[in-house]
């Protein structure tokens, strides 16, 4: 396996809105968190405002995700909600109240998100409170590694967990490749994790080779051996 850092988290540009809301946590009646990212940052910054897990016994949680939930329960957190579909859209849809008159708290990446949660919710009735809790960049450079690899023909699959990995994958292979980026990645299965990232892999390399069936880490290793178990078959 060959690392090719596509996205580098930061603190958002601004504390601010995070500050408050973790101010006025008993206003909230639901903790909306879709990434393991949300976990870390939104439990660091509560330590750091000099608050403890027992600032959240009034909120009930909900995460997407098995690992979300994972790195929840390993901050000492059990989430009372987790979809059975590994996406934001099975939050809304599989909520487990009625969402009329709940006041959520969604703290997220500070730019590049997708809005369908907040859309879905307002739309039901509830109010969503988004607060910035981290952000998500391109690294400066293409890692020289990985590029020497590709350029060798010793890559057989490119992997990707989010549009905005696509996006960032695409800008450092121009940087690093030139124009003729793209011809690099001919001979290359190009693997996605679920439709959104397959949407952005169609629009910035022209194809989706492997989809898994569940929206999983798990579920696209899973489709990647399959893959490779029928080429060399």
């Amino acid at each position: 396996m060959i690392d090719f850092p596509a996205l580098e988290m930061r603190p958002p540009s601004s504390w601010v809105e995070l500050d408050e809301a973790i101010a006025a946590l008993p206003t909230f009646q639901w903790l909306i968190l879709t990434s393991a990212n949300a976990v870390h940052f939104f439990c660091d910054r509560l330590l750091d405002q000099g608050k403890d897990l027992r600032a959240l016994s009034s909120l009930k949680i909900a995460v997407v995700g098995r690992k979300t939930a994972a790195v929840l329960r390993q901050r000492g957190i059990i989430p009372d909600f987790v979809p059975p579909d590994f996406v934001a859209d099975s939050l809304v849809a599989h909520f487990p109240e009625p969402a009329i008159g709940q006041r959520l708290l969604f703290p997220r990446v500070e730019s590049g998100g997708r809005e369908v949660l907040v859309q879905e919710f307002t739309a039901a009735g509830a109010e969503v409170v988004e607060v910035a809790a981290y952000e998500s960049g391109c690294p400066a450079e293409p890692d020289a590694q990985a590029l020497m690899a590709l350029k060798q023909g010793r890559v057989d699959v490119i992997t990707f967990a989010s549009s905005k990995t696509v996006v960032h994958t695409a800008q450092l292979l121009e940087q690093g490749l030139g124009e003729g980026w793209q011809k690099m990645l001919e001979t290359v299965a190009v693997a996605s994790i679920g439709p959104k990232t397959s949407d952005s892999c169609r629009q910035l390399l022209g194809r989706v080779d492997i989809e898994p069936a569940e929206y999983t880490l798990d579920g696209l290793t899973e489709a990647i051996a399959t893959w490779a178990s029928a080429s060399s078959g």
